[in-house]
């Protein structure tokens, strides 16, 4: 509930606590003014010292216009006495106090709310949020392991071509050997069937006479 107020003043009030449990929240700024002003700014402001502009509206009797700050996603919107803020995609990094302002930009005099009590918006940590920095592990460690298996699946093949490249020639080797049996030259005929082939002709001659 707010009070009334003397003409040219602003009052402004603000729910104390907005808990953040799906990254999205809707701040509202009720305020009181009973002067004669035309142009109007509402903005948002975060931490205690308000040295942080999230973002801002601006209206007069025929146009309203909106803007974000950078790392903010921030929409401002107003309804007759009270001005909503819509944040999204809110991380746990952005859990602090923010302060409403309504400002009179025109006609003179400018007149701006004293500070409220603002409202402590906590973001809690969403489930993706914490699981973000670990889903690199997996794949890191399944990259890894993907390319040893390669690199030793090469190593294997590689050795088992040069044992059978070396098994072959033993073999290429032993065959040579087993066919170098002397043989006589196909000229020579055995005059004596009772000898090996190879045995030599004895030579009777020299024991004749």
């Amino acid at each position: 509930f707010l009070p009334s107020l003397p003409e040219n003043k602003i009052l402004v009030a603000q729910h104390p606590l907005l808990i953040v449990a799906n990254q999205s929240a809707t701040l509202v700024c009720n305020y009181t003014y009973n002067g004669t002003g035309k142009e109007f700014r509402a903005s948002l402001h975060k931490g205690t010292d308000s040295s942080v502009e999230v973002c801002f509206i601006s209206w007069n009797t025929t146009k309203i216009s909106s803007n974000s700050n950078k790392g903010f996603n921030c929409q401002g919107d107003h309804d007759k006495d009270k001005v909503i803020f819509n944040l999204w995609n809110m991380n746990a990094n952005q859990t602090d106090i923010y302060f409403c302002k309504i400002e009179v930009m025109y006609p003179p005099p400018y007149v701006y709310n004293e500070k409220s009590n603002g409202t402590v918006i906590h973001v809690k940590e969403t489930l993706t949020q914490i699981q973000e920095p670990q889903s690199a592990i997996p794949l890191w460690i399944l990259a890894t392991v993907t390319g040893i298996l390669a690199l030793y699946s090469m190593l294997i093949t590689a050795v088992f071509i040069n044992y059978w490249q070396k098994s072959k020639k033993h073999m290429y080797h032993q065959s040579d050997y087993m066919n170098m049996t002397p043989r006589h030259p196909p000229y020579q005929k055995n005059k004596n069937k009772g000898y090996p082939s190879y045995a030599p002709t004895r030579d009777y001659t020299a024991y004749r006479s």
